[in-house]
């Protein structure tokens, strides 16, 4: 197996880093067991978290700063922190037995994490995933532009679903031979911000940036807010290159959008909903309720969009760099396993791409469930879907590939390391659909 010699001890690479003298923003993050209060249900539930809080605390810095997070495991079993869609150094990734050795209990680690680029990113576990996400360890992390643009406020919405028993404890049997054989784990108690159906309040004439996260194992969210324009100013974390409306976008799991959205001024003591279309009668995840009282002058500045990342044109030259088969097969240790060219993780068919090169890679869906393919350390542009070409003025750190589609991506590799591609569906990432793509100057 490739990378083999990369898997085996991470601890000369962690002292390698040279790490600048400046000082670093400390944060005391503590994973441990507790218990949460759903509606319904006349006791807690017991649940996993960080520091107390579902979701976890809210982690904020400015763009150029640097965060020392200091991490102590008190699980009964061992875990880590990725910083999902964070470019970082490739030591601080958080995947056990490639970018570190798993946090045992009672043990502590420091993530460094120098926040290059802005946006909306999240963090969660990379161990055990699917049990130990689905229990309640995840929590949201901005990165603030060094100077921001005026919007009134500002709503962050976490979104996720919880299986639960009709006595409020979590359904104990993971990685279950159903939700290994379809989309993974689906709950029947979605959440917004930990709470169901939440009531929202804003104020006429607001102009408020609207940051939505999907947290959830394996749910797609649809997300549609009725009766309010909502313009998508950010994807996966970074600025588009041209704003377009929310009409139809689905957010997979570890999918982050940004909206520009702006109360009427008209509108005190109106309610409009945040609902879920996916992929049957719409429910509703919240509302927002407009506040009594005069309008607010809404602010009027245009939102920053970026420069075009990587073109589709950087790709016109290119052969195919990588083709990814993805499909089940009956075996492996959990009776079922989700393979990537028929290989599973941790034997898996990785690859090896030299940094900075143009890189093209096909994901090929050969089964009839679906996949979001998140790639850690980099963003992409899907180029083709089905052999068409894609029109996405954004770029990603994960996309869907729907039953029997095939999607081409282009990617070009900034930063050193060996980084692992998976399934966003973490029953089938748990199931072997992962790899790992290792990235050096040749």
């Amino acid at each position: 197996m490739k990378h083999i010699k990369l898997l085996i001890s991470l601890t000369a690479c962690l002292l390698a880093i040279n790490w600048s003298s400046h000082a670093s923003e400390v944060i005391e993050l503590e994973a441990a067991k507790g218990s949460f209060k759903f509606p319904f249900f006349e006791t807690e539930t017991p649940v996993w978290h960080y520091n107390k809080q579902i979701p976890g605390p809210l982690i904020r810095a400015k763009q150029g700063s640097k965060l020392s997070v200091n991490f102590t495991n008190n699980l009964d079993e061992p875990t880590t922190i990725h910083w999902h869609g964070l470019r970082i150094d490739n030591a601080m990734d958080g995947v056990p037995g490639v970018t570190q050795d798993p946090i045992k209990p009672g043990d502590s680690f420091t993530y460094e994490l120098e926040l290059s680029e802005v946006g909306t990113f999240w963090y969660h576990p990379h161990f055990n995933n699917s049990e130990q996400l689905e229990r309640g360890l995840k929590g949201v992390l901005i990165v603030d532009e060094k100077e921001q643009q005026p919007w009134s406020s500002e709503l962050i919405l976490f979104l996720d679903d919880w299986r639960l028993q009709k006595d409020g404890t979590i359904y104990p049997h993971f990685n279950t031979p159903h939700d290994l054989m379809h989309d993974g784990r689906w709950g029947n108690v979605p959440t917004v911000n930990g709470k169901v159906k939440p009531d929202l309040s804003v104020r006429p004439g607001e102009r408020i940036r609207v940051r939505i996260i999907n947290g959830a194992n394996a749910r797609i969210f649809l997300p549609l807010l009725q009766g309010l324009q909502a313009d998508v100013i950010a994807v996966d974390g970074r600025p588009v290159t041209n704003i377009f409306p929310l009409e139809q976008f689905y957010l997979s799991p570890g999918n982050r959008i940004d909206l520009d959205i702006t109360i009427p001024p008209n509108s005190a003591g109106k309610t409009f909903a945040l609902v879920d279309g996916f992929p049957r009668n719409s429910y509703q995840l919240a509302s927002l309720t407009v506040a009594e009282g005069p309008a607010l002058k809404t602010p009027e500045f245009t939102v920053k969009t970026a420069g075009d990342f990587i073109p589709a044109e950087m790709f016109d030259d290119s052969t195919v760099s990588k083709t990814w088969d993805l499909n089940a097969f009956r075996g492996g240790e959990l009776g079922i396993g989700w393979g990537m060219n028929q290989q599973f993780w941790p034997d898996a068919d990785n690859v090896d791409f030299e940094l900075g090169r143009p890189q093209k890679i096909v994901f090929q869906n050969s089964s009839a469930r679906l996949h979001p393919m998140h790639i850690h350390g980099v963003f992409f542009r899907v180029l083709e879907r089905n052999g068409k070409p894609a029109v996405e003025p954004f770029t990603r750190d994960t996309v869907l590939v729907g039953p029997r589609e095939t999607v081409v991506i282009g990617l070009v590799p900034e930063h050193k390391g060996i980084w692992v591609a998976h399934c966003h569906i973490l029953e089938h990432a748990e199931a072997g659909m992962m790899t790992s793509i290792g990235v050096e100057e040749l």
